[in-house]
């Protein structure tokens, strides 16, 4: 979650991944408009879903976030830091502890922390002593998931002993929180199971006497299509950076959401190639005819998944061409069918599909995955380049695309970006 500087302007890059921030904002307006009686949480793990978690999290809280999410301990830190320059009265929370984790440290950045069972509770109250300030505490239910969470039949005991240190004002239950398992299929059962769970959870927790300020459980898919989940706060994750939960539940446009990540790359070499050539790798493409040959400066050490060989789909010069053979660990090979493009010109992996351009859905589909791991897996060797840093564009039309306009001002002033 460190950030780097990256000039959007510059022509030299081998690769970018071009981060809108006027689209991350529409999509948090959008979101929010969903989910309008609650409290909104934009969730900027896994350095904002690969995007770029600082400039993220602040294009959030620009457009209307009023918490932020993190999964591990050292990125909800990273949220506290002055760098980050997120507004004090911004929550913060993160969920994924281990034992010995820093929950003191925790506790004095005003971080939020999550609790499922009693070894929790107790490293958060020695913490709390330690740190000589009440902790934040959220009582995590297990309703169905089966992950992270209290389960039913241990709940009375964790909420009870979470009071008798709240009135030894060592902590304060803040929240009663859960997760959904198959909200991204409409109509699965378990959904309506998971908040029958929840709410009865709930009111046994309110009945030994907690009076927790937000009740929460609904992640992405829910915010946009389970309006009974939305309770006090929501947790929007994937959908803040404009990609639809699933392709059941129907695209990003459907739900008013703009793709705000474009991965590109810069042509390395074109050459021509006769017929009955190998490419890559076990010669797993092999020329049909005489043709053109496009190398692509980018592999699986950058995030692209060696599983899309020979399915990846690109745009080059204006057309769709697929990844020919093997993706390596620093290139891929496309065939150009004999056009030849000049070295330097943009291939475009995935982005908005303004263009004609493949999303990271497709890539999705070409790699047997899921859109969160296309965007999430983008590696450290590419960098983020923000374009719409600021809040209103040129025209004050903030969610319009000004890529050249963008880049231009970016270059001027420095553009900041993620690795």
């Amino acid at each position: 979650m460190n950030e780097t500087a990256a000039s959007p302007g510059s022509a030299h890059l081998r690769a970018r991944a071009e981060i809108d921030l006027a689209a991350l904002r529409a999509n948090v307006r959008s979101l929010r408009s969903h989910a309008p009686g609650a409290a909104f949480m934009a969730v900027v793990k896994a350095d904002g879903y690969g995007h770029g978690a600082l400039p993220c999290a602040r294009a959030a809280v620009e457009a209307g976030a009023t918490w932020l999410g993190a999964a591990t301990p050292h990125e909800a830190l990273a949220l506290r830091t002055p760098e980050a320059r997120i507004p004090a009265g911004v929550r913060v929370m993160c969920w994924l502890w281990t034992p010995g984790g820093p929950w003191r440290e925790a506790i004095e950045a005003d971080i939020d922390v999550s609790v499922s069972g009693m070894w929790a509770l107790e490293e958060v109250t020695a913490a709390a002593r330690l740190a000589g300030r009440p902790a934040r505490v959220h009582l995590k239910t297990d309703t169905g998931l089966g992950r992270g969470g209290c389960q039913p039949a241990d709940w009375a005991e964790l909420v009870a002993a979470a009071l008798r240190a709240e009135a030894d004002g060592l902590l304060q239950v803040v929240g009663v929180w859960s997760h959904l398992a198959c909200a991204d299929e409409p109509g699965h059962p378990a959904t309506a199971a998971q908040l029958t769970r929840f709410r009865e959870m709930i009111a046994a927790a309110e009945a030994q006497g907690v009076r927790p300020e937000v009740r929460h459980i609904a992640n992405s898919p829910a915010v946009l299509t389970v309006p009974e989940a939305h309770f006090d706060l929501v947790r929007a994750g994937v959908s803040v950076y404009g990609i639809a939960p699933s392709p059941a539940l129907g695209t990003p446009a459907d739900f008013g959401l703009r793709p705000a990540m474009t991965l590109s790359a810069s042509l390395a070499l074109v050459k021509h190639a006769p017929g009955g050539h190998g490419v890559g790798y076990g010669h797993r493409y092999v020329t049909p005819g005489p043709t053109t040959l496009g190398l692509v400066p980018v592999g699986y050490a950058d995030g692209v998944p060696r599983q899309a060989s020979g399915a990846g789909p690109v745009l080059v010069d204006g057309k769709l061409r697929t990844v020919a053979g093997g993706i390596a660990m620093d290139q891929f090979v496309v065939d150009l069918g004999g056009d030849e493009p000049r070295a330097g010109t943009e291939v475009v992996l995935f982005g908005p599909g303004d263009r004609g351009e493949p999303t990271a859905q497709d890539w999705a589909q070409a790699a047997g995955t899921i859109a969160y791991e296309i965007v999430t897996r983008v590696g450290s060797r590419v960098p983020r380049v923000l374009v719409n840093e600021t809040p209103e564009g040129p025209g004050g039309r903030d969610g319009a695309p000004e890529r050249d306009g963008a880049a231009a001002a970016g270059a001027g002033a420095g553009a900041s970006g993620t690795p």
